[in-house]
Parts: structure tokens; C-alpha cells; sequence
């Protein structure tokens, strides 16, 4: 794998895990850590990358279980304080001082997850269509109240076995509706965008490592809709609401300043979104909805809005930046508007 021309890619060893990282600028600059999200890596941060500031040293790594970086199992059982121990690990191994820190989708919830572990290691924080603090699946209300007791609607079940089977097997065309190349250009960005660089994004989503511990994690069995509780390892389970509870980004201390940045016609995160499976129920999608009353939509952004008001309550300070017409990749689909918003925000941090 060659990344873009100016860009450098190294294998670093952290202690942890071997971790693949692309990164770009002078060893002395400002460093900029980029996490990209569930189901992609480090190169869908490419082209942001060659245009940040030459002044910044921008790295981004690829996950444990995508990109090139070692396929180690997943322990949900903690959350996404996996990948976020792994990040705190890469920033010791490189040396970093205080890195902004720029989470997407998934990488929004490590970088959450890693200023409530680690507050004075960062400058900044940016959420990119960020995931709720509540997790994914399996919630409602502004404070993240669980459908179930068992948490069931979230987890490893919660992903398309179809779409993670054409995962598993490389698919790389355009036949099926749940292909990788149609649910990225279904969802990771709104129709009718088409990234120039297209062929590119497939081959990294399918670097994805599919497995019980890693995508999308196993599942355990449940009496509550609809029929399955998250198990206790992989990617899904870190973020379902049994082990995820971010609740405590806002009372961290010291506060560094929050970008929140989004598109306001996100399709994954959102508070209707069409990977919750309530909303797939409300829409008759997947029968036996129990209805409104106890299994509404997960309100998403309205959660995470409502946590990042209480940072700000605490004396923390936060911008919420909307994007219209742009789907869940803010990055890719807008870069001129994104760059705009993060360098001035990095300025000012």
C-alpha cells in the first residue's frame, strides 16, 4: 500500500499492538491525531491530511482489527478503552505532546473515551459525526435509559450478516444493496455523492477483520426485542450501551475546547438513524417493534448534545457545526468547509 504522494506510512510497535500509521509534517510540529470510524482506516483521512498546515505533524493510524495495524482481539467488556489505550500507547511510542485529536463515527467515541481516560494528554478534541455517548443501539431519552435490561437491539447482532459476509469475502462490486461499495455510497456520504478516490475506500473497507472478537463482535440470545443481547467481544459490543457510557466527558478535567461537526442529512448517526434497529422497526423493517412508547428511535445527536451541554454547564466551551446538504462524512463529502472549520478551531485551541 502506497498512501497519497506526501504522506509517509510505518508500522510502529507501542507496547500494545503493532499499529499502522500514515502521517505527514515536521517531527517538531503540533501533532494531529486522526481516528477514522467503524468499518473504514486511516485512509479515508488522506486528502484532509495533505490539506492541513505544513506547520502540524498529522498522523493517523489504523484501528486494531483495520487497515494494517495488528488484528488483536477486541474486549467490549470495557467499552472502546481498548482503541483508546492503544492511542494513548501510540502517542507515548511517537513521542506526541498533547495531540488535538480528531475522532470520526466510532473515532469519535475513542476520542471521548480517551479525554475521560487520559484529559491532560490533548490539546482539542473535534467530533466528527460523532457517535452518541450512550453507545449505539438500545436506548432512549436524552440520558441514554436502556430498552432492556439486558441491552438487547445493540451489539454484535445489530450488523447485517450479509453485509459483513460480503465484507468477509472481498466483495469489491456493485450487484448487491448491501455490498460494501453501496452501503458506502448509501450511507457513509448522501446520494448522489461519489468519491473520486472510491476504489480506493472499498479496498480499505475490506481490511476490516471479521471475526467475533474484532467486526461486529459476537451476540448472546435474549427473551426482550429483538432476540439478541450484545455478547462481550468485537467492535458492535465496545459500543453498545451494556459497556459504553460516556456520560463523564463532562466532568473531565481540564476541559479542552470541543468542535462537533456534522452533516445534517447523516444517515448512520442521527436521531433516526437507519442502522438503529428501532427505527428500522418503527419503518416495519424488522418485525415485532414493541412501538414508540419503550422502543423509540435513539435520539443520537440529541444525546450527545445533551452531555457536551452539560461540559459546557461545567465551564467547558463547545461549537456544533451542521453541514447542509452532507451525509456522515463531513471530511470527504465537504473537505473545503471541513478544513476551514478545523483549522481555525485548531488556531484558536
Amino acid at each position: 500500500m502506497q498512501p497519497l504522494a506526501g504522506l509517509e506510512a510505518a508500522l510502529v510497535e507501542t507496547g500494545r499492538l503493532t499499529t499502522h500509521v500514515i502521517s505527514r509534517g515536521p517531527q517538531d510540529g503540533v501533532p494531529v491525531l486522526l481516528v477514522h470510524g467503524n468499518v473504514s482506516a486511516a485512509r479515508f483521512w488522506e486528502d484532509l491530511m495533505l490539506s492541513l498546515p505544513h506547520s502540524y505533524r498529522v498522523i493517523a493510524p489504523d484501528l486494531r482489527g483495520y487497515g494494517r495495524s495488528e488484528r488483536a482481539p477486541l474486549d467490549a467488556t470495557r467499552g472502546v478503552r481498548d482503541f483508546s489505550d492503544d492511542l494513548f500507547a501510540l502517542v507515548e511510542a511517537l513521542g506526541l505532546d498533547r495531540p488535538h485529536l480528531v475522532g470520526w463515527s466510532l473515532g469519535g467515541n475513542v476520542a471521548m473515551q480517551y479525554a475521560i481516560d487520559y484529559p491532560d494528554a490533548l490539546r482539542s478534541l473535534t467530533l466528527v459525526a460523532a457517535g452518541s455517548p450512550f453507545g449505539f443501539g438500545g436506548t432512549h431519552g436524552l440520558d441514554g435509559a436502556p430498552n432492556s435490561p439486558d441491552f438487547a437491539g445493540s451489539g454484535g447482532a445489530t450488523a447485517n450478516p450479509q453485509f459483513v459476509a460480503a465484507l468477509a469475502a472481498g466483495d469489491r462490486g456493485a450487484d448487491s444493496p448491501v455490498s460494501p461499495r453501496n452501503v458506502m455510497n448509501s450511507f457513509y456520504f448522501k446520494p448522489p455523492f461519489r468519491s473520486p478516490r472510491e476504489d480506493v475506500f472499498v479496498d480499505e473497507m475490506l481490511t476490516t477483520h471479521c471475526s467475533p472478537q474484532n467486526y461486529p463482535g459476537d451476540s448472546a440470545p435474549s427473551d426482550n426485542w429483538p432476540g439478541a443481547a450484545p455478547g462481550t467481544g468485537g467492535v458492535n459490543n465496545a459500543l453498545s450501551p451494556r459497556y459504553l457510557n460516556q456520560r463523564g466527558l463532562a466532568a473531565i478535567r481540564p476541559q479542552p475546547p470541543v468542535l462537533w461537526i456534522r452533516g445534517d442529512s447523516d444517515q448512520i448517526v442521527g436521531d433516526a438513524s437507519l442502522f438503529d434497529l428501532c427505527m428500522l422497526g418503527q419503518l416495519g423493517a424488522v418485525p415485532g417493534w414493541p412501538g414508540a412508547e419503550s422502543h423509540p428511535p435513539q435520539p443520537m445527536v440529541g444525546q450527545l448534545r445533551a452531555v457536551l451541554d452539560e461540559y459546557a454547564a461545567a465551564g467547558g466551551q463547545y461549537r456544533e457545526v451542521v453541514l447542509p446538504e452532507c451525509g456522515h462524512s463531513p471530511h470527504i463529502e465537504r473537505p473545503a468547509e471541513f478544513a476551514a472549520a478545523l483549522v481555525e478551531f485548531l488556531a484558536q485551541a
